[in-house]
């Protein structure tokens, strides 16, 4: 098991220099990869990291090869609204996408893909109160939901016709100090938007969490979907008042202007966080242990508490002018 050689794409994110730097510690693991069009928010030592865009089809698609993994970390997945618009985000998992499962038909010792799609592939099968499980149907109705099932088709197509592992981990909404998350920003605001019929509640992921999970992935290269979910879940309405935020009761056109007001304030919304807000997210972890090994260490009560932690932004004004 030891010297396997890893590659990790979105390792300039978050998560995945989470990911990178965890896989550092293990001594499993041999050579490192890592590629994206961002360098690592951490330092890593003995990664080996490619800058490279995501129009770049070639260039990553030969980095790949050129490392030879035994495994292959995709998490070069551009959530809506995170850092870039609805539409840039798409077209940037797409191409990523393309270059990397083409390039993972031509790696000769790939024994496993782990995939970072999320619970928003169950669509309404996973409003609140339903608790899905791995074997729901998949019914996206927002973007993000469907750019993610159409990443688990391509990884599902790989493993057939490779004979590889194909580990999907579909994550609850990935919250933490420094990821971009829009379900995040919008819970910070002063007054957070919420429907007032049923009490939907939601579930989330600790980033730390999330990326320990990805490690233990690559590790035990587990076939088939996990839902990597905290403990425990909590109403919009709740959220708030953890926060000491002001809940606004919001039916039918008020999702427009709460939309509109929040876009403003520097926090867009994108429409799985709509429906989120509108009708929970909810999924099941009990596959997490047997099948990975690992549970999570934060409640989705004790991750919302430290985001409500977090400083937040002070704008000073300069003493004088400057050209």
């Amino acid at each position: 098991m030891s010297g396997r050689r890893v590659v990790v794409t979105g390792i300039g994110g978050e998560l995945g220099s989470r990911v990178g730097a965890l896989l550092e510690e293990q001594t499993w693991v041999g050579e490192i990869v890592g590629i994206d069009a961002n360098p690592p928010r951490r330092r890593l030592r003995r990664t080996m990291v490619h800058v490279i865009e995501p129009h770049e089809h070639d260039a990553i698609a030969q980095r790949i090869v050129d490392a030879n993994p035994h495994v292959i970390i995709h998490l070069g997945v551009w959530e809506p609204d995170a850092r870039l618009s609805s539409h840039d985000a798409q077209l940037h998992t797409q191409a990523y996408a393309h270059a990397v499962f083409e390039a993972a038909l031509r790696v000769p010792e790939l024994e496993s893909v782990v995939l970072r799609s999320g619970v928003e592939v169950y669509g309404k099968n996973g409003h609140s109160p339903q608790v899905p499980n791995e074997h729901q149907p998949l019914e996206p109705q927002s973007l993000f939901g469907q750019m993610l099932l159409g990443l688990e088709h391509k990884a599902s197509e790989l493993a057939i016709a490779r004979g590889t592992t194909a580990t999907l981990l579909r994550l609850a909404p990935v919250v933490g100090p420094h990821v971009p998350s829009p379900l995040g920003r919008m819970l910070r605001l002063p007054a957070v938007p919420f429907n007032p019929i049923g009490s939907a509640r939601f579930s989330v992921i600790e980033d730390g969490d999330a990326a320990q999970a990805f490690v233990s992935a690559t590790q035990h290269q587990p076939h088939g979907a996990v839902n990597v979910v905290a403990d425990g879940s909590i109403s919009i309405a709740q959220a708030a008042l953890l926060g000491h935020r002001l809940a606004i009761p919001t039916i039918g056109p008020g999702w427009w202007a709460a939309k509109s007001l929040a876009k403003i304030a520097g926090a867009p919304v994108p429409e799985h966080v709509v429906e989120l807000l509108s009708h929970g997210r909810l999924a099941s972890n009990e596959s997490m242990l047997p099948m990975l090994n690992f549970a999570p260490l934060h409640s989705t009560k004790q991750v919302l508490t430290r985001l409500y932690e977090w400083p937040s932004v002070i704008r000073i004004q300069p003493t004088r002018k400057v050209a």
